[in-house]
């Protein structure tokens, strides 16, 4: 960037949260807990509740009988092995009573490794599944979805909202489920062992819930909170990645710097204050637990000195209550935890909600191979309401012919050639294929025999070879050898240092705009569409290049219907029919010839051309 010495450059200032990168999707969903979710989320078990279910179930109930059995066998072993109320100590009882509770100790320890190994297993195949689906529905998802939202979004729904629920299914549900069986087997135990002792205990647990549940909306929406930030901060990183070309060459660096900063802040606040509400449940379980013990001790002295309770009965009693609160502190945090979920999870079935707006109807039928013969009936389009982009197209062109999209920026080119593919459906008139409303065909018999190359070509990671096989994955490998020779792409992948079986990087950053082009030309003559359509194609290529690019036309455009949208003289003089649009309607059609005699738009748009030659 060049910069007078009088540009004085104002200091970057930290922008304000909300300038940008401030997306629809982002809204908080505040609503109440919605058990219809929720049990859609746990539907995902279904599938192993068979298999994996039944072995963890009983290795759950072994390990809870084991533990809930200890503390009773620790009070025998006072009352009746170490201080009997008649007769002396017997050593012996109070050893098989020890070797009983080492058993125990070891059974419980063998139902646990076996309990943990199963709901680790389900929960991986779980979220498989949830990732899995999640990422197919996406796929079909329509333009429209994409338009409104930024990549980085889109992926925090696949991997942070999906990663969250992980702990959930491989820990929390059978955790919670262990949690609740032993709740009950302790309150049972103890109402058996002395119901007055027992009842007095319990008493304090509605206080404790009580409390609990005020706290229960706020933390889901600070977790949604959580969840909303994370998603931005992936937005934003995701576009200063793919600009920073852009950043560096306009110095903003550090302008960008303050602004994800500003971000990470705002982060930070909103997982302090959920984490903080997290914490909340602890004190409440202990002042809770605090005082049953208080209970208790006091209670319990008074029952020992009445002759209704024994010491060793006591002694149980304080494992057991000891043991009743930490099931209710870990249900209080797989609470925390399920809120975080479904925070996560109402994100995730928001996506999974979304209707792909361009899909096949009721009685859609595959298309036969197509001929090419493409007509459009007083075809209107709007992007949104009220922003016209096409305003009653007719155009009719026949099989094998090339037809020429030209005009100023915005008049409408992209928008006839993505509808042709129905990549977004028509809101007026009619488009038809050999005679047939592509709305009542397939999308996959459509856009199967449908090859486009853009300007902008998208090199995957991978091989050279894989690339252009993309067109057709059962392309041999002299089939993707021949494609390339034909576009005049085999030269100069044989100079890359493996050939064919080169890896490039995600876009090809290793490879010149002309190369990812000529790549993206072999793709499509290998994919050997009936349709096909140049979009901009050849705007980034050299002079001698474009040579390459139009002998590889020849080929390429040979017994295909074809659409070009171009701004190049060389690209477009030799189409069969030029198409002039001006603000979503047709203003000229013609050959080079005609138009360029009548002095109309076209003319005028070569004549400028020409001008910054």
């Amino acid at each position: 960037m060049v910069q007078s010495k009088n540009d004085k450059r104002s200091e970057p200032r930290e922008p304000e949260l909300g300038e940008r990168f401030v997306y629809k999707d982002d809204d908080a969903i505040d609503k109440a807990f919605d058990w219809k979710q929720f049990s859609r989320l746990f539907g995902y078990m279904r599938p192993y509740a068979k298999q994996i279910l039944p072995i963890v179930l009983l290795m759950m109930v072994l390990g809870t009988i084991t533990k809930l059995t200890v503390p009773f066998l620790t009070s025998l072993a006072i009352d009746k092995a170490i201080a009997p109320k008649t007769g002396s100590p017997s050593l012996t009882m109070l050893y098989g009573i020890t070797a009983g509770v080492i058993l125990l100790f070891l059974i419980q320890w063998i139902a646990g490794v076996f309990r943990i190994k199963y709901t680790n297993l389900m929960g991986q195949r779980v979220i498989y599944d949830l990732r899995a689906d999640l990422f197919k529905h996406i796929q079909k998802l329509s333009f429209n979805f994409f338009d409104k939202r930024p990549a980085g979004s889109v992926l925090v729904r696949v991997t942070n909202d999906i990663n969250s629920l992980q702990d959930l299914f491989t820990n929390g549900v059978v955790n919670s489920v262990i949690d609740c069986v032993q709740l009950a087997g302790i309150i049972i135990i103890l109402l058996l062992l002395n119901w007055k002792l027992g009842l007095a205990v319990i008493i304090t647990v509605p206080i404790m819930f009580l409390v609990s549940t005020k706290l229960r909306k706020t933390i889901r929406l600070a977790w949604q909170q959580v969840r909303i930030k994370t998603s931005r901060i992936n937005s934003h990183l995701n576009e200063s990645i793919q600009g920073i070309r852009v950043t560096q060459a306009y110095t903003q660096e550090h302008e960008n710097m303050l602004y994800f900063d500003a971000m990470n802040k705002d982060s930070k606040k909103s997982w302090d204050k959920a984490s903080a509400l997290n914490q909340g449940f602890g004190p409440i379980i202990e002042i809770t637990g605090g005082l049953g013990t208080l209970i208790l001790f006091w209670f319990g002295a008074y029952l020992i000195q009445t002759g209704s309770l024994t010491v060793g009965i006591l002694v149980a009693f304080s494992t057991y209550v000891s043991n009743f609160w930490d099931p209710i502190n870990r249900l209080g945090q797989t609470y925390n935890q399920l809120l975080v979920a479904m925070a996560s999870s109402e994100r995730i079935f928001e996506y999974l909600d979304e209707e792909p707006l361009v899909k096949d109807s009721p009685n859609a039928k595959p298309i036969p191979t197509i001929r090419g013969d493409i007509r459009f009936e007083n075809v209107s389009f709007e992007y949104e309401p009220g922003r016209a982009a096409l305003k009653g197209i007719n155009l009719d062109v026949h099989a094998g012919q090339s037809i020429a999209l030209v005009g100023h920026t915005g008049s409408g080119k992209s928008t006839i050639i993505n509808l042709i593919s129905r990549f977004y459906d028509i809101s007026g008139g009619r488009i038809t294929i050999d005679d047939m409303d592509i709305r009542d065909v397939t999308l996959v018999s459509l856009r199967s025999q449908i090859g486009i190359v853009l300007q902008d070509t998208f090199i995957f990671s991978g091989t050279i070879r894989d690339n252009i096989r993309f067109g057709r994955l059962e392309a041999t490998d002299r089939e993707v050898e021949e494609a390339a020779k034909a576009v005049g792409a085999h030269e100069f992948i044989m100079k890359l240092k493996s050939g064919y079986d080169t890896e490039v990087e995600e876009r090809g950053s290793a490879l010149s705009m002309g190369q990812r082009q000529l790549l993206s030309f072999a793709r499509a003559l290998l994919a050997d569409p009936r349709i096909l359509i140049l979009d901009e194609a050849t705007a980034s290529i050299d002079t001698e290049t474009e040579l390459k690019i139009q002998e590889a036309l020849k080929v390429l455009l040979q017994g295909r219907t074809s659409f070009i949208v171009a701004h190049r003289l060389s690209t477009i003089r030799h189409a069969d029919n030029i198409i002039v649009l001006d603000h979503g309607e047709i203003k000229e059609t013609g050959t080079h010839n005609d138009l360029t005699k009548r002095g109309g738009i076209y003319n005028g748009l070569i004549e400028a051309q020409f001008r910054f030659l």
